[in-house]
């Protein structure tokens, strides 16, 4: 495996062990509540989709960064180191392309709710569209506005009040994680243009566990 693997934890791990510990914490509650009570919290549910989305799209960038994504490595291994790197690096180069369209699109779409302006041009930021309409007074169903967030009604939403959380929050993690992935692909191409690393993947899981099973045996 890569020694990525075993990087420490850093601020994908907290996030994600923070989501996970929130999403249980308000799925206890809820089923508490429901049958003890009667009762539950209406926009629990509504908040664990969005606590989800957040998990998933702090967990790519976290799949990157440990080289936990799978991929089919049985020809790269075949062949020779040198041949082995190109091969890395192309594939890299076409991973931050990606990235870096998805971080482009990401902001286009989540700017409007901010009240800012998304950028001009198909696959490149040529500008910006200072002209483009914007939803900062679109707002989620049920999620309660929290009282130190009313800042942004002046900030984004004219002095208006929200009565419900408004959709620039939950949707931030769109420009925020496809930076995060961005940013690890390019660690990851980094890695391999200085000889550290020859490939972008693999966790090889099932090796690992037999290997592991055969040590266990010879030791018994």
């Amino acid at each position: 495996m890569s020694n990525q693997s075993g990087a420490r934890a850093g601020f994908e791990e907290t996030v994600i062990a923070v989501i996970l510990g929130l999403m249980a914490m308000l799925t206890f509650i809820n089923v508490v509540l429901r049958y003890l009570f009667n009762a539950s919290l209406i926009w629990g549910l509504e908040i664990v989709l969005i606590l989800f989305a957040w998990l998933v799209l702090f967990g790519v960038s976290f799949g990157v960064k440990t080289t936990a994504h799978l991929g089919v490595d049985a020809l790269t291994n075949l062949m020779p180191r040198g041949m082995r790197r190109f091969v890395a690096m192309i594939a890299a180069t076409l991973c931050v392309a990606y990235a870096f369209l998805l971080l482009k699109g990401a902001w286009d779409y989540w700017a409007p709710f901010a009240e800012l302006p998304p950028t001009e041009g198909r696959w490149f930021p040529l500008g910006f569209d200072t002209d483009a309409r914007g939803r900062s007074f679109y707002i989620t169903d049920q999620v309660p506005m929290p009282g130190f967030l009313r800042f942004l009604e002046d900030l984004i939403n004219y002095g208006d009040e929200y009565d419900k959380l408004p959709r620039v929050i939950p949707y931030v993690i769109l420009p925020i994680g496809a930076g995060l992935l961005l940013w690890r692909f390019l660690q990851a191409s980094w890695a391999i243009w200085v000889g550290k690393s020859d490939s972008l993947i693999v966790s090889h899981e099932v090796e690992d566990e037999i290997d592991q099973l055969h040590a266990n045996e010879g030791e018994s």
